[in-house]
């Protein structure tokens, strides 16, 4: 048996598909025969099954007694269109509100620093022990604390996750590769101290705020609250701060580059490794603001991605992580021709920055290359001086200082940076080293310009990591500003001194949006000034539930995928344009994890957030999705009605802000109303209006309470148990529960609790039975089972529910949903009951099942699903998604990522080194065949999941077309069928003839079918540019800039090669 949650339903006259039964041999008989299955009979069965359902379970939800109430009332209430230009205005604001307090709370930080460090005098010799955050309780074999580790209580903390922290004070990472007691670091730490102050008032002025911190440019990270940090399996701890995007965002201005890498013969080897390590690096510090492109070069030149020729293109984590496989691509061989290569990068970013896209802000072109015999002053005279508007950084790759002084020249005489990178250790150091001389106009102007992140999730940092364990993966935007030294004796240099910053989580955003406001189907969304999603209810994070695997290209994600019925992007473009309007166009809204598509007509509204680089969005049904209605009773009467133990609130909607004060954290919603209405908390602050709309909600529906309990106690009643719950919510999240059976019998043991997303009140959406009853016929109820996901359905329950409304009308809102969970064993039992009735058929009927609950009726039944379509009984529409995940066979070399690891890049840079200091005169070939057993291992197919592009069909029905019957001619057979509407539901009864297979016919599937793109269309793609807004300011030029401080060529000490003498003694002990 096909269950009855077999095709998809849409909102505009769809029905569910039950294939009902299967009449086998006998009825075969009557088909030869020349005689059809009798309609009348099939009406019969329909009729008498559709009445049977229908009466228990209007029975056992108590339908009828709630809509009686809600009629009672229902001159009481003033019913009220929804002004949603003005409620997304108001949204707006709130937002505005919110965020402001966050960068006030950055910028109190912000002075603070700068005061501190304006105070300081630098003391090489300066020794003070402070709080490291990874040694911090840590004790030697004696029993003492090791030094930077001194005793640090930490208390769980509810508002922190309860996670152990310490709410007085800060402490402080320092990157494994740094030494934890370098006087640059050391003075750092000591001065930003008094940054302990300003944390502590920041939460208490805005106990909402969470983590606060201060990333310095030396490279340590102050934290508050104070955490402990654990090292990795590996006993490493890779974060710097440094290379993090609100650090790099909140420190320079947006930027064009061009990446030209050295790939001539001398390239050979370990040094096209680490030339590949820097570009990478350098990809790793570009933002979606930026634009880049790399073309390798030696007597001739090769851009990374050939289609990109003499283009930049937009540096979001899907282009970026595109060049990074192309990288592995490059091979060195020739002559390298520099003078070609400069002239060409020159041009492209002049011929891009007339176009007026890309950042036309900082411009930049970043040589890798083991040397330069030229100084090519003739070029830089050409194209760049006297302005020096393109900054020249240069990477010189290897240890060998023979062409130091042109490669430095050539960026000292362009206000670039030069540094030398001799290990692939040395590559992620020295790439940093560019954003402080990008970041010297913003310092000279004093500019403290906001900065807002796009959302990201961070998994590098320990309560990151918990949080993602215990409860999913937690969406934040961080706001971020930029310290500067102040010193009068530095202002030319403009010397950075970190960034400071606050995350805030998505779901705070959520909160400020009143969910009952928007209907059963609206929504709130956000994007960014580039059209990327800040949040959005279509937002998918993860993919493989179970393995809370994370999207690689989450962070990316356009408002045009989610929203991709709007194919000119007149909405993402007003709204990336900042303006304030109104678009509406027919969606299609998937349901049930996309099984199941809706078809309405959306109402969106937007503005921007002022004050921030977001804009906001709200999405109104038209119908009841527009209409809002206020109740009035009693606080006395609410409170009375509220105390039920089967009353619960959505967790996730903000009635009260628990937030505020911290003796309110552990209170539930539910538990805050009501003290809220008592009076006893007059430091709560809630939703007036919500509370008194639940109020109103709780005593209509209490009556329904003592039903359901005289239902339970009536013993005769429900005997078999077939009916376990009975359900309801109302438009502001108010539930009410009652079981049937005990607890511990339930057949869905998960339905109706906290994980249980798709059926409860969440900050997104109403429950998904809500959803779907609010789209059926008034009256009648909707009837859904989980689709089947794998060869063995595990779902045992059928789920009924029907919306109730306050006026006939179809302007009315919804202003509940109830329901009934049953075993599909007994609903399968009362199919049968009614179909066995086979007088019409002069007792010819042989009826039997097979169980294919779940199963989607076309890949059961594909000729008839096929007939049904061509008659037009039912319709095929096609969706797309754009975040969905592929399988793809990939080419992999264990060798090539084993050196982009950390740890066996290390290795391999100590292999190096040691080679140079025995063989350097065959270093290029010894050096290879050192380092051979980490690239030249085979190439092997490895399969991924990767992002890609689907479509896939669903299927809705014409209400109009309550019955059918029909003939399909197959090889040698008649197949015929019969398809009658049951009443009162969303179900369909098809009788099948099962004579005959008609097995020529293909199955229909849903299955989704990935868009492939050929290459003309990928390089479309590619280089096509929707329209994005650039941030508003620009520091890319001072005339005040002091560019002699341009870098210089670090030397091997002899303390260095101290310390790597016991790990290569390490290494040959292995």
């Amino acid at each position: 048996m096909a269950g009855p949650g077999s095709p998809r339903r849409a909102s505009r006259g769809a029905s569910a598909l039950l294939a009902a039964a299967l009449l086998y041999a006998a009825l075969g008989d009557v088909v030869r025969s020349e005689q059809q299955i009798p309609l009348s009979v099939v009406k019969l069965w329909a009729s008498a099954f559709g009445g049977e359902i229908k009466s228990i379970a209007a029975k056992y939800s108590g339908s009828q007694l709630l809509q009686k109430k809600y009629k009672e009332y229902e001159k009481d209430v003033a019913i009220e269109e929804i002004d949603g230009l003005q409620l997304v205005k108001k949204l707006a604001k709130n937002m505005e509100e919110m965020f402001h307090k966050k960068s006030e709370a950055v910028r109190r930080l912000v002075e603070a620093a700068e005061e501190a460090h304006l105070k300081h005098e630098f003391d090489a010799d300066l020794q003070y022990e402070y709080f490291n955050a990874v040694l911090i309780n840590e004790r030697d074999k004696d029993g003492n604390f090791l030094e930077l580790g001194k005793e640090f209580i930490l208390a769980p903390n509810d508002h922190f996750n309860n996670l152990p922290v310490n709410i007085s004070l800060s402490d402080v990472q320092v990157p494994t590769n740094m030494y934890n007691k370098d006087p640059a670091i050391v003075n750092g730490v000591y001065w930003s101290e008094s940054l302990n102050k300003v944390f502590v008032d920041n939460f208490d002025r805005d106990p909402s705020l969470i983590w606060q911190y201060f990333g310095s440019a030396k490279g340590f990270f102050r934290q508050y609250p104070g955490i402990k940090w654990e090292p990795d399996e590996n006993g490493v701890i890779a974060f710097d701060c440094r290379n993090r995007k609100w650090y790099i965002q909140a420190a320079t201005s947006p930027k064009d580059v061009v990446i030209l890498v050295d790939v001539s013969g001398s390239m050979k080897g370990l040094r096209l490794t680490i030339a590949k390590q820097t570009v990478s690096s350098i990809l790793d510090t570009l933002g979606d603001d930026d634009f880049f492109n790399i073309i390798a070069y030696n007597e001739e030149l090769h851009y990374v991605e050939p289609c990109l020729n003499g283009t930049l293109v937009q540096a979001d984590r899907t282009n970026k992580e595109h060049f990074r496989e192309h990288l592995d691509k490059l091979f060195a061989k020739g002559i390298g021709m520099l003078d070609i290569a400069l002239n060409e990068a020159f041009n492209i970013l002049s011929d891009f920055n007339h176009t007026g896209q890309g950042s036309i802000c900082s411009q930049a072109i970043m040589l890798i290359t083991d040397g330069a015999v030229d100084t090519y002053d003739t070029i830089f005279a050409k194209y760049n001086w006297p302005d020096r508007k393109v900054r020249i950084f240069t990477y010189l790759i290897g240890r060998e200082a023979a062409f130091a002084d042109n490669l430095k020249w050539m960026a000292c005489a362009n206000k670039g940076f030069f540094t030398q990178i001799s290990t692939l250790a040395d590559v992620q150091e020295n790439v940093m080293e560019y954003l402080h001389v990008l970041s010297r106009p913003k310092v000279i102007d004093q500019e403290h310009d906001v900065v807002w992140t796009e959302a990201y999730i961070d998994s590098t940092l320990p309560q990151a990591q918990k949080l993602t364990d215990d409860q999913g993966p937690v969406l934040m935007t961080t706001v971020a500003m930029p310290v500067f030294s102040k010193q009068n004796e530095t202002r030319s240099k403009g010397i950075l001194l970190g960034v400071v910053g606050t995350d805030v989580p998505v779901k705070e955003l959520l909160k400020t949006i009143p969910k009952y406001k928007l209907g059963i189907h609206g929504y709130a969304f956000a994007i960014t000034n580039n059209g990327y999603i800040l949040t959005h209810p279509e937002l998918r994070l993860l993919y493989e539930e179970g393995k809370k695997r994370r999207k690689p290209n989450y962070s990316s994600v356009d408002l045009s995928e989610v929203e991709w019925e709007d194919r000119d992007d007149v909405l993402r473009n007003a709204m990336v344009n900042r303006k304030t309007g109104k678009f509406s166009m027919e969606v299609k809204k998937t349901v049930d994890k996309g099984k199941r598509v809706l078809v309405m007509t959306n109402d969106y509204y937007y503005t921007d957030i002022k004050g921030t680089p977001f804009s906001l969005g709200v999405a109104l049904s038209r119908g009841h999705g527009k209409y809002f209605f206020r109740g009035n009773v009693t606080i006395e009467e609410g409170l009375h009605d509220l105390e039920h133990p089967d009353v619960s609130l959505a967790d996730e909607w903000s009635y009260c802000n628990t937030d505020l004060h911290p003796e309110h954290r552990h209170l539930s919603q539910l538990e805050a109303i009501k003290l809220y209405l008592k009076g006893k908390e007059p430091l709560l602050q809630c939703d007036k209006e919500l509370i008194q709309e639940v109020l109103f909600d709780a005593v209509v529906s209490a009556p329904i309470e003592a039903y359901w309990t005289s239902l339970a106690l009536n013993k005769s009643e429900n005997s078999d148990k077939g009916v376990e719950v009975a359900f309801l919510g109302t438009r502001t999240g108010l539930s009410r529960i009652n079981l049937f059976v005990g607890a511990e019998q339930l057949t869905n043991q998960d339905f109706l609790k906290a994980g249980d997303k798709e059926n409860i009140f969440n900050a997104d959406h109403f429950p998904l039975w809500y959803r779907r009853a609010a789209e059926q016929i008034p009256g009648s109820f909707v009837y859904s089972i989980p689709f089947s996901t794998g060869p063995v359905n595990k779902s045992n329950v059928v789920t009924a529910s029907t919306s109730i409304q306050l006026l006939d009308e179809r302007k009315s809102p919804v202003v509940a949903a109830v329901g009934i969970q049953m075993k599909l064993e007994f609903f399968q039992r009362k199919f049968w009951t009614a179909s066995r009735q086979c007088a019409s058929l002069d007792g010819k009927c042989s009826i039997s099942c097979d169980d294919e609950t779940g199963d989607f009726f076309g890949e059961i039944e594909g000729a008839v699903m096929n007939k049904l379509l061509t008659m037009g009984s039912f319709k095929r529409i096609t969706l797309y998604d754009y975040q969905a995940m592929c399988r793809a066979n990939k080419e992999s070399s264990d060798g090539a990522h084993g050196l982009l690891d950390p740890y066996n890049a290390f290795l391999s840079a100590v292999k190096w080194i040691m080679t140079e200091l025995v063989w350097f005169l065959v270093e290029f070939n010894l050096c290879s065949w050192w380092h051979s057993d980490m690239t030249a291992k085979a190439q092997k197919l490895k399969q991924t999941l990767e992002p890609c592009d689907t479509e896939y069909p669903a299927f809705v029905s014409e209400r109009t077309i309550k019955e059918t019957t029909g003939n399909i001619a197959c090889e040698d057979c008649s197949k015929s069928f019969v398809i009658q509407q049951i009443p009162s539901s969303n179900l369909f009864m098809v009788v099948v003839d099962s004579s005959c297979l008609c097995e020529s016919v293909a199955p229909i599937t849903m299955a989704p079918i990935e868009i492939r793109y050929n290459e003309s269309l990928k390089c479309e793609r590619l280089k096509a540019q929707k329209i994005r807004r650039r941030p508003e300011s620009c520091h890319g030029f001072h005339p005040e800039e002091n560019a002699r401080e341009c870098g210089g060529a670090p030397s091997l000490q002899a303390q260095t090669v101290l310390l790597l003498l016991p790990l290569l003694l390490m290494l040959f002990s292995r």
